[in-house]
Order: structure tokens, then C-alpha cells, then sequence
């Protein structure tokens, strides 16, 4: 399981960028067909419909997901249930009996206490920052000029490309068994669409400069599996889990003050200091790549110098 954790990760955010897309559509479609329909202007159709579709699915949704794997489920057969406690089971194997004890006892206190959760959260939370651009995409696209329903449809494309790279380099990183390097690489190309987009005001040069930033929505995908890799213990995991939530969530606070309207319409200066933070969380993690590095020399040596078999290692 450990071995797809990117993919599986990158399963979850190409759905929402797949329903961000689709929100594009059918946003442009709203705001250019339903204004005034019924007495209510367009942006007030958007939450009726987009809402209450959410409101469905969310409801379908809480009667098909199973809380475990070992909680029936109609859709699942029992092979397929027996599958996944099966593969659930195996990602422990490298866990001492010692180490999964202690983690079931304390895994609060044993997340709060690791500096290295406190050093992932915070350089989750500047990836976010450096990444807000994603929430304010159509306000980018609209200082090309074009009407409302126009730059909702100039959102779809760099978001498919999204999609795309994300598939292939989580898989690749999960093959390979390396992230610093691949995280690197995604975020080299949003330090390249920072670099275009706060220099030029041209139409075509600006619109690529987005398809350069989409492409490095990857290295979110990649953080996040590379800290439940850094994380064995089930129950500490869960635990790290919910601190980087809360972290990526100030980051989005953060992120709403980084794009005033005052900045527009060139945003020169939210593209840089969206390339500080994004140089900032690159240091972070290259820190923590050489700690692990560190680390998992120091465990091949006690094997070896003990004659115990081949346990657990850090993903760098």
C-alpha cells in the first residue's frame, strides 16, 4: 500500500480538480444563461445548484463509504473486503510491536512532541500559501480582459494539465520510491509562472505562465504522501494528519491577504512572495530530506553491526 500511497493521494485531488473544472463549466454556463431567472441574479443560481448537488452527493455519500475496511458494504464483495484488512495488515510489517504499543497509547502526545510534524506543518503551510493562486485563478485570468463567461472557460485547460501531470508524477514518484526530488521539479515550474506572470502583462505569455503554475499543484500531492510515509504508527499518523489539515487551513487564511484587488491587475508582488514561500517550504523539506538521509544510515549501520533484518526507512 505504501508503495501507491502518491497515486492514491493524487486519486483524491484529481477529483477535486476534476470538479473544479467542471465548476468552471457549468459557472460559465450559469453566469451566462440564468441571470434573472425566477427574480434571482446568476451568482445566486450558482449556490442553489452547485450547493445542492453537494448537499446529494454528500448524503449518498454517507450511506456508500464504509468507516474500515471491515465494515460491510454493499458495493464491496467479501474478497475485495478481505483485500484491503489484507493490505491494511501488511503496510504494519515494518512496525516493531514496541514502537505500535507506545503509538496506541500516546499518539497525541507523541505527534505534538515531534519536531518533525511541527517542521512538515509548517512547511505544508507554505506550500499552501505559496499555492493560493489556485483559489484566486479566475481573478488571474480576468486580467486578460475577457468577460466573465470567457475567463471561467480559460480555467478549464490549465486545470486538465493539472490532472494530467499529477497522475504520472505521483506514479512515477511512488515507482522510483524517492519525493524530494520530484516535489523539486513541481515546484520549479510554479517558480517559473510566478517568474513570467509578475513580468508581462501580454495576453498568451500570461496564459501560459498558468498552465506552468497548474503543473506544480503536484508537489501538495507528493508532501502529503511523503509525511504519511515519514509516519508508520497508525495512530500517530492520524493524529499528524489533523495538524497538517489545521496548518493547510492557515495557510488559506494567510493566502486571502496575499492577493488584494489594490495589487491588480498585474499581482507582481502576490507572484513574489508567492515564489519566497515556495523557496522557503523547498529549503524546509531539503532539511528534512538530509535528516532523513542521516537517519536511515544510522538504522542500516545498527542492523548490520546487530545482524537485524531490513526494518523500517524514510522515503527521501
Amino acid at each position: 500500500m505504501g508503495n501507491e500511497l502518491g497515486l492514491r493521494v493524487a486519486y483524491i485531488f484529481g477529483g477535486a480538480s476534476i470538479s473544479t473544472s467542471l465548476g468552471y463549466l457549468v459557472e460559465s454556463s450559469i453566469l451566462a444563461t440564468m441571470d434573472g431567472k425566477l427574480g434571482y441574479a446568476a451568482w445566486r443560481w450558482l449556490f442553489f445548484i452547485e450547493g445542492g448537488l453537494t448537499c446529494v452527493i454528500a448524503l449518498v455519500a454517507f450511506y456508500m463509504v464504509p468507516n474500515f475496511p471491515s465494515t460491510r458494504a454493499s458495493w464491496l464483495t467479501a474478497e475485495e473486503q478481505f483485500l484491503a484488512q489484507k493490505r491494511m495488515k501488511e503496510d504494519l510489517r515494518e512496525i516493531t510491536d514496541d514502537s505500535l504499543k507506545s503509538s496506541r497509547a500516546s499518539g497525541l502526545v507523541d505527534a505534538l512532541t515531534d519536531l518533525t510534524v511541527w517542521w512538515l506543518a509548517i512547511a505544508l503551510a507554505s506550500l499552501n500559501i505559496s499555492q493560493s493562486f489556485i483559489t484566486f485563478f479566475p481573478t488571474i485570468v480576468a486580467t486578460m480582459g475577457y468577460n466573465p463567461s470567457i475567463t471561467l472557460l480559460l480555467c478549464v485547460p490549465p486545470q486538465v494539465l493539472n490532472i494530467m501531470i499529477s497522475f504520472f508524477v505521483s506514479n512515477h514518484s511512488d515507482t522510483t520510491r524517492e519525493r524530494f526530488w520530484h516535489f523539486t521539479a513541481s515546484i520549479s515550474m510554479s517558480l517559473i509562472g510566478f517568474t513570467i506572470a509578475a513580468s508581462t502583462m501580454n495576453h498568451t505569455l500570461r496564459y501560459i505562465s498558468l498552465f506552468f503554475m497548474c503543473s506544480s499543484i503536484v508537489s501538495y500531492i507528493i508532501l502529503t504522501a511523503w509525511t504519511n510515509d515519514s509516519i508508520p504508527e497508525p495512530p500517530k499518523r492520524a493524529v499528524v494528519i489533523a495538524l497538517l489539515n489545521v496548518a493547510a487551513t492557515i495557510g488559506d487564511i494567510v493566502s486571502a491577504y496575499l492577493w488584494p484587488s489594490s495589487w491588480g491587475p498585474s499581482y507582481s508582488k502576490s507572484f513574489f512572495l508567492c515564489t519566497l514561500v515556495s523557496l522557503g517550504s523547498l529549503g524546509m523539506l531539503w532539511g528534512l530530506r538530509t535528516r532523513f538521509v542521516r537517519l536511515n544510515a544510522k538504522v542500516k549501520m545498527n542492523e548490520f553491526a546487530l545482524g537485524l533484518p531490513v526494518g523500517f526507512r524514510y522515503i527521501t
